[in-house]
């Protein structure tokens, strides 16, 4: 069932009540829901007043606060510069039912979150508050969403994120990581054309060069310098960038960081790289399937796990005792230098794929993209630079492979939340540290290469081939209902029940055509 939007300043709800696993509402998985108080709040407001005042002498305006929503779409509400004091005190109101909006802006229910009552406050993150150079004027900064009693909202996927890392912490760990930001740049004509056609305008590519062809650089160079211009000005480190297979699609990549930051940049590249395109008429995609017959764009995830103490957490030294943290992914004796530690996290995360993708592939369109022989990661194994493979290692140049060694998770795309997909990735790894998992032997080829039955008698299972597919295995799996909480395990299963149903009977190229500019 859907519904239109309501207001944004409807009568407030009470939060669930009852204790969770870790004493905190079981809706959050067990969060702390100790309330802002009014120091944290005089606090908050002192150091905004500051931020405002540097703003204005940079003529920045506005303050745009986003969120991603459950489906993977970047939301956001605007405060004036002079505003955010009061922001970052009491928050800017706004409605639940904005975690149940499909990719069509129609909401469904969930048995936590829909309908037209409630409100929330959406606070700034004032140590992410950044100018954004690609638009003049104005600021960005990831919100936390609360209850108007200043409770953590169970759908603050910021949040769920922080937990997660702090659960590791906990145990000694911690993880860097980063996402990759592939999109595909069209002329802006098509892009216009969308709201004639119903929100289903078509893609014309900007550049025509060979993949991964210097032509491809050569033809949108100025566009390139201005997103490289405009990244480094917001505070970006950006690593590298090229041109990738698809007709007009790059690639982008940057620095590892702590996981709420890195899912912070996430956002904030890809919105960067949209204001650009749009200032040099031109349109970005971050579909995962930009057109049917064509190669989608991945969100491939890079993690590696780190030993706080420099040991190898199984009760021996590692190769850094004494000195700091350590990369558990290299220095040790399991496969291809990863150290116990290193391969139980990365068993974790196998183990659990078929799941984790109805997090990190969550559109119809996901299961275009995902398909044998592309590159995509479409059979559950993992191996040594097998970018055929969903769970990629990655030992990183002699030399250096103590800080480079790391997993690339080569299945998500660019529909999913940036936030969910890090915690999900988190909490398999700590279920695979906690058990000791080992990974099974590891493949160097194309699995699609193999006949079935040997497929088989290796363990190499094809990934969910459809949205309905992942939802059933993520409803089953324990450990990520027990991690994100049930009001989250309840509404990612609403929103992509009702994705399903919305795009029902679609043929690819209109369920490419419906997810082309969404994301």
């Amino acid at each position: 069932m859907t519904t239109e939007p309501g207001r944004p300043d409807v009568p407030p709800t009470t939060p669930p009540e009852g204790g969770g696993p870790d004493g905190g509402n079981p809706a959050l998985g067990g969060f702390e829901t100790a309330a802002l108080d009014a120091a944290e709040r005089a606090r908050l407001g002192h150091r905004a007043a500051e931020a405002a005042r540097r703003l204005a002498g940079q003529d920045i305006v506005a303050v745009a606060l986003t969120w991603v929503d459950v489906g993977g779409i970047t939301r956001t509400k605007t405060v004036p510069v002079q505003r955010l004091e009061h922001a970052a005190s009491w928050g800017v109101g706004m409605a639940p039912s904005f975690d149940v909006f499909l990719l069509d802006d129609s909401i469904v229910s969930g048995r936590y979150i829909g309908g037209p009552a409630g409100d929330l406050r959406l606070h700034p993150d004032l140590d992410r508050l950044v100018p954004m150079a690609a638009l003049p004027g104005w600021a960005h900064a990831p919100a936390s969403r609360y209850a108007q009693d200043g409770t953590v909202h169970p759908l603050d996927a910021r949040a769920l994120l922080r937990r997660e890392t702090d659960r590791l912490a906990a145990g000694g760990w911690s993880v860097r990581t980063a996402f990759e930001i592939e999109w595909a740049v069209s002329d802006a004509a098509g892009y216009k054309a969308t709201a004639s056609a119903g929100g289903t305008g078509g893609f014309s590519p900007a550049c025509h060069g060979p993949a991964y062809g210097m032509t491809r650089i050569s033809e949108l160079s100025r566009y390139l310098r201005d997103l490289l211009r405009a990244l480094q000005a917001s505070g970006v480190s950006v690593d590298q960038l090229h041109p990738e297979y698809a007709a007009g699609q790059y690639e982008l990549s940057v620095a590892a960081e702590d996981p709420v930051g890195a899912a912070d940049t996430a956002v904030l590249v890809r919105e960067t790289i949209r204001a650009v395109s749009f200032d040099h008429d031109l349109a970005a995609s971050f579909s995962p399937k930009v057109e049917a017959d064509r190669v989608g764009n991945g969100g491939h995830v890079h993690l590696s796990l780190w030993r706080e103490d420099g040991g190898d957490g199984a009760g021996a030294p590692g190769t850094g005792a004494g000195t700091g943290a350590v990369n558990a992914m290299a220095g040790g004796t399991g496969p291809y230098g990863m150290t116990p530690a290193g391969e139980a996290f990365a068993a974790g995360i196998l183990a659990r794929l078929p799941a984790l993708l109805a997090i990190g592939a969550p559109s119809v369109a996901s299961y275009l993209r995902l398909v044998p022989s592309h590159w995509a990661g479409a059979y559950s194994c993992w191996g040594l630079e097998n970018r055929e493979a969903a769970l990629r290692f990655i030992t990183g140049a002699a030399g250096e492979r103590a800080t480079a060694a790391n997993l690339e998770v080569k299945c998500f795309d660019g529909a999913a939340n940036p936030y969910l997909a890090l915690a999900a990735l988190l909490a398999a790894g700590r279920a695979g540290v906690g058990a000791g998992a080992v990974l099974p032997a590891p493949f160097d080829a194309d699995p699609a290469g193999l006949p079935a039955a040997e497929r088989a008698a290796r363990g190499i299972a094809p990934l969910p081939s459809s949205l309905g597919e992942a939802v059933a295995a993520f409803e089953a799996d324990g450990v990520l209902r027990e991690a994100l909480g049930e009001a989250v395990t309840d509404t990612v299963t609403a929103v992509r029940r009702g994705e399903i149903a919305l795009l029902d009977g679609a043929t690819p190229q209109e369920v490419a055509a419906a997810t082309r500019w969404r994301h």
